[in-house]
């Protein structure tokens, strides 16, 4: 495929005909699970910020005035970093499925136990930002510097740098051109755009976007558009078996996007174990980092020759 110009809207993509992406011993489904560790990175008033972080939490916004401590949205977000990441990174290491860490570096500065974690465990490593913050905000000298500061500190803490990128919510129009002058990233998921990875083109270059997911994801849970974790399960698995039947024409990949405090909480924990449990009892189904899926994507369909 030859890669679209960066922030040129593509309404076509693979269209009628999508490539065979050709996963492992003929897999029909690739499936990435990505845990987010935002917890610690959140805007604070303790950091200096102007009001607590609220965002998929169970805290209710605006129950505490503007310019005040919400110590109720603080403690959801130290109890995803204290308790609900461990519930969720202990299943997936038992269970041999790989695992995303999404991290933000100064998330990692202040848990030493979950940098190591990801350290010993060698999984798969994106930067999800220095601080959860929206770069869409930042100016572009502002972000370049975040982005440096970010690698600077995993390198630090988790001891390598990470090889893929995902901004919070949106990126901005300065994101992919600064990813491709910093160097270093086989990919960014700052997509929703499609079943499969793809290219586009930055600064005159191929870079690749692996997609991300907004449907996929425990936020429908903080956001009570999903009530309870078997709604949760029944809206993954009707997405796993929608896929599965098309990847025996044309495999597809899908991604499952959670976070330590929502699913990582008791009360909707059992949805992620039921959905794995019915994932697994599948055959032809590539369970993967993003990391190897962009790896894999660029030994396999690089961007077309001249591009």
């Amino acid at each position: 495929m030859r890669p679209v110009p960066n922030g040129a809207r593509d309404f076509v993509g693979y269209g009628r005909t999508p490539p065979d992406p050709k996963w492992p011993d003929g897999a029909r489904l690739a499936v990435v699970f990505v845990l987010n560790v935002e917890e610690g990175a959140e805007p604070s008033i303790a950091d200096g910020d102007a009001g607590s972080e609220t965002g998929l939490t169970d805290a209710i916004p605006g129950e505490v005035a503007a310019g005040r401590r919400d110590f109720v949205a603080e403690t959801l977000f130290e109890y995803g970093s204290r308790v609900g990441f461990w519930r969720l990174h202990d299943l997936f290491i038992d269970l041999g499925v790989p695992l995303t860490i999404n991290a933000c570096s100064q998330a990692l500065e202040r848990n030493a136990e979950i940098a190591g974690a990801i350290r010993e465990g060698d999984l798969d490593l994106c930067c999800h930002g220095e601080r959860f913050v929206r770069p869409y905000r930042m100016d572009e000298a502002e972000e370049r510097a975040a982005i440096t500061r970010a690698v600077a500190s995993l390198k630090r803490t988790v001891g390598r740098a990470p090889l893929g990128w995902q901004s919070r919510y949106s990126s901005s129009e300065n994101t992919r051109a600064l990813l491709a002058e910093h160097g270093g990233f086989l990919y960014d998921s700052d997509s929703y755009a499609d079943d499969l990875p793809y290219w586009v083109e930055v600064s005159g270059a191929p870079h690749l976007v692996v997609p991300h997911s907004f449907t996929h994801n425990d936020n429908r849970l903080a956001t009570a558009k999903l009530a309870t974790a078997a709604e949760f399960t029944d809206h993954l698995s009707s997405a796993f078996r929608v896929l599965y039947a098309e990847g025996a024409r044309h495999p597809r990949m899908m991604t499952v996007s959670l976070h330590g405090r929502i699913s990582g909480q008791p009360s909707r924990f059992e949805g992620i174990q039921r959905f794995l449990d019915f994932a697994l009892g599948h055959d032809d189904v590539w369970f993967a980092g993003r990391s190897e899926i962009a790896r894999h994507w660029i030994a396999n369909h690089p961007p077309e020759v001249g591009a």
